[in-house]
């Protein structure tokens, strides 16, 4: 459990001092089991997390759980000119407030556990990069497994995944997450502590999702209206004429 009245008192003296700060902290309080943290990325665990991303040619990167934008900031304003940057947020005041705020970045409400159909509705087939501040440690194993999953579908073969930890989670989750992420990944390493971050953090880091949570790319069926086999649930396709043969 989260204190939050001893972090607020941190956070009035000046670590998280602007409007999106508290705007974060309010939802956090009123909805805590979709937050991992009462308060945004730090910038230092923020720089942290944007140099891993590509710093040369044009990838496309998404960020689940974006918040305030605390990290989508640092993300576009290292991304070379070119790149797309989808931000991805649940939570519909916060996805309001990186629209806003942030005109330059692509913002998506919606759930992570969708990512694949996120990503065509805005047009892309896959990422090269999915950043994440998602609450892992606080998700049931079917959803973190079902995020997982969607995350690993919509990456490119040598695609890079990441996931921060704080030090407050405890440590069988933090292992569970790991060996999760190991099961869909190729390799998967974790980062030296952010200390300065509130609260202190880790990044893990997961490079090439197997082949086997690589989506097939989907194919439009060109048949025409009449052609398609009826699934409606009850239908029951018409008998074959017997004058026919």
């Amino acid at each position: 459990m989260v204190h939050f009245a001893r972090m607020t008192s941190r956070i009035s003296s000046g670590r998280v001092h602007d409007r999106a700060g508290w705007a974060f902290l309010c939802r956090a309080i009123r909805r805590p089991h979709l937050f991992g943290s009462p308060a945004p990325s730090g910038r230092a665990l923020a720089a942290q997390l944007a140099r891993l991303l590509p710093d040369s040619g044009t990838p496309t990167v998404v960020e689940l759980g974006a918040g305030t934008g605390a990290l989508t900031r640092q993300i576009h304003e290292r991304l070379p000119a070119g790149s797309r940057l989808l931000a991805v947020e649940l939570d519909e005041v916060l996805a309001r407030h990186l629209a806003a705020h942030l005109p330059g970045v692509d913002v998506r409400q919606g759930d992570a556990e969708r990512l694949p159909a996120l990503l065509a509705d805005a047009g892309i087939t896959r990422a090269e990069a999915v950043v994440t501040s998602l609450p892992w440690t606080l998700l049931p194993a079917h959803r973190r497994d079902a995020v997982l999953d969607a995350i690993a579908a919509a990456l490119t073969p040598d695609g890079m995944a990441t996931a921060v930890l704080t030090r407050t989670a405890l440590p069988n989750r933090a292992r569970e997450l790991r060996r999760a992420f190991a099961a869909r990944f190729a390799e998967v390493e974790a980062m030296p502590v952010v200390w300065r971050n509130l609260p202190p953090a880790t990044v893990l880091v997961a490079r090439r999702p197997h082949p086997a949570h690589q989506r097939t790319e989907h194919r439009p069926d060109h048949r025409s209206e009449h052609s398609r086999p009826d699934r409606r649930p009850g239908h029951r396709p018409p008998e074959p004429d017997a004058r026919a043969s």
